[in-house]
């Protein structure tokens, strides 16, 4: 009886393992696959934003000249003093005509003054501000392009980058996060045919807290 389910025992126990062994192998490689753009981008602006002042941009400045429709003037034009040196949103109607004619749809608050509005329009790799008159409805811009080696960095930190592309940092990292410890838990179980992994992962970890310790004060 006890002889029977031994065997039956170590059947199971395989089974178990290899079906856990299964997960491990596909999460690793589903996990690797969706990180591995975002990693070669992150590895490559990581690079690029080290060596940011060895990198030169020639920035470019386009600057425009409009005159707010008629229609919208009312919206915008000098009225209770309670409302100048302030910052609130723009009207939704000034905002769509911004976004309509300069491809950027505020994200914040504008600065109100007596004089006129400062709306600020910042964006990866460049920036941007558009200035309304409130009395006489004109509208001043001015849009600095930075280039694309600018844009990656910026993308690299989420700056200006948006709600979009800050939800898309938080899935990235969680799939580096589950490819890392899957490949952890990997190295574990291949670690014996392997007597170099725990000293690589070792050296992996002490190199870069010797660096920290040493030459960074």
């Amino acid at each position: 009886m006890s002889s029977t389910k031994a065997p039956d025992q170590g059947r199971k126990s395989r089974t178990r393992k290899a079906y856990w062994l299964k997960q491990l192998h596909t999460w690793h490689w589903i996990s690797s696959a969706i990180s591995l753009v975002g990693l070669l981008l992150f590895a490559i602006t990581g690079f690029t934003l080290n060596h940011a002042a060895e990198i030169e941009a020639a920035p470019v400045v386009t600057e425009q000249t409009a005159a707010l429709p008629a229609p919208l003037r009312p919206a915008v034009a000098t009225g209770d003093p309670d409302e100048t040196d302030a910052r609130k949103p723009l009207p939704d109607a000034v905002a769509q005509w911004v976004s309509d004619r300069y491809g950027q749809r505020p994200a914040g608050d504008a600065e109100w003054s007596a004089a006129e509005i400062y709306v600020p329009l910042p964006r990866p790799g460049g920036d941007g501000w558009v200035s309304i008159d409130r009395a006489t409805g004109d509208v001043t811009s001015e849009a600095t392009d930075r280039g694309w080696i600018s844009y990656l960095n910026d993308l690299h930190k989420g700056r200006n980058a948006g709600t979009a592309w800050k939800w898309f940092i938080d899935i990235f990292a969680g799939a580096c996060l589950v490819f890392a410890l899957t490949g952890l838990v990997l190295l574990q179980l291949h670690a014996a045919r392997r007597p170099s992994t725990w000293p690589l992962v070792a050296a992996g970890l002490a190199i870069p807290a010797l660096i920290a310790i040493i030459f960074i004060h």
